[in-house]
């Protein structure tokens, strides 16, 4: 390899999946190049994995609190001395890893980010690098800057693509906050000289023939954004009763959520599965891959169903669709959204969104008999 781009988009499972079309242009942009990925450990493994990415710098180590668990040579080996020996050091973190979100301090888009101590020393390190290699270069994917723009000034980069920020000194493409999430990313990448796209997304083709399984996946990272038990357990039963396997899935911080599910839905005389908190990131792909569909808020889940081709139903509040709903296979995928378009809500929210609560328990389960009957014919 002749070079390394260094990517950043230390965020958890879904932003690093809407973020996959662009790193497939970072690869059309510099051919050749080593691409190292900042990011969650567990997601950069997964990706890394599937060729997404060459390496990883796990971002948990960035964070403020795990300044003494920092690589030192494994940060060092983002820029290999000439000529390249194509090993490097950071080859071991592919193996499994459960899902882990995103850092501490490492706000999307709003630029929240800390830790500019740990990010000076990353920077002196691949600085040190340096006088031996060539420059690498850095791509922002995370947000708009300035905080996310300096974390990466810091590693010294010979070029460094980024949106345009005035206070971080850098001249770019103009951030769009309107923009879809996946077409923002493509983008700044097309404009660099890489060209994607939607299309990119894909992390394999969809599976076919599909089973019977049906995942439901209840939970999200706030509450604004999570739709309540008892209708989680009305559409599970109903599914159940129609002769369809449903599985529960979420973290193991959402077992509570889905043990109350799964009650409620025994209480209504359905079997249910609940896998919740004993699947990694591999098992939960392969279990959403053959799954015959996916129920889910707006989470990172629902990236994963469209990355795989697995038909889905997502329940959108407090945030559009058309912010984060699927951008390809728009016959597979359900999007149900009741609010104003142009006025999103806090994604962040403790209670449940309004716009979220407008969803119907008949609403869902009508969009998913139509998708169960296409598949049906399929």
């Amino acid at each position: 390899m002749t070079g390394t781009v260094l990517v950043l988009r230390a965020l958890g499972l879904g932003d690093a999946l809407t973020g996959v079309a662009a790193l497939r242009g970072v690869r059309r942009a510099w051919p050749g190049h080593r691409v190292v990925l900042a990011a969650p450990a567990g997601v950069g493994a997964f990706l890394a994995a599937r060729g997404v990415v060459d390496d990883v710098v796990p971002a948990q180590a960035l964070a403020p609190h795990a300044l003494a668990a920092l690589e030192l040579p494994a940060l060092a080996a983002l820029e290999p001395p000439v000529p390249d020996d194509g090993e490097g050091a950071a080859a071991g973190r592919r193996g499994r890893a459960r899902a882990g979100g995103g850092v501490p301090g490492l706000a999307h888009g709003g630029e929240t980010l800390h830790g500019g101590g740990v990010w000076t020393l990353l920077g002196d390190e691949v600085a040190a690098a340096g006088r031996t290699a060539r420059r690498h270069v850095a791509v922002n994917l995370h947000g708009r800057g300035p905080a996310s723009h300096r974390a990466l000034q810091a590693t010294a980069p010979g070029t460094l693509v980024a949106f345009g920020c005035a206070e971080a000194g850098h001249d770019g493409p103009a951030w769009d906050p309107g923009e879809h999430e996946v077409r923002r990313w493509c983008r700044l990448v097309s404009a660099a000289g890489g060209p994607c796209g939607p299309e990119d997304l894909r992390l394999t083709e969809p599976r076919a023939p599909r089973g019977s399984t049906v995942v439901v996946h209840p939970g999200a990272a706030s509450g604004a954004r999570r739709w309540p038990v008892a209708r989680w357990a009305a559409v599970a039963a109903a599914l159940a009763h129609d002769g369809l396997r449903v599985v529960l899935t979420g973290s193991t911080a959402e077992r509570p959520l889905c043990r109350a599910v799964l009650a409620a839905a025994a209480g209504a005389g359905a079997d249910v599965e609940d896998a919740s908190g004993r699947l990694d990131l591999d098992e939960l792909a392969d279990l959403v891959g053959g799954a015959r569909l996916l129920l889910s808020g707006d989470t990172g889940v629902a990236h994963l169903a469209t990355a795989l081709g697995t038909p889905s139903v997502t329940l959108f509040g407090p945030v559009p669709p058309s912010a984060w709903g699927p951008s390809i296979d728009l016959d597979r995928h359900t999007a149900l959204w009741h609010g104003p378009t142009a006025v999103p809500g806090d994604p962040h929210g403790t209670y449940l969104d309004p716009t979220l609560a407008r969803i119907t328990t008949a609403e869902v389960l009508d969009a998913c008999a139509a998708l169960l009957a296409v598949e049906q014919v399929a």
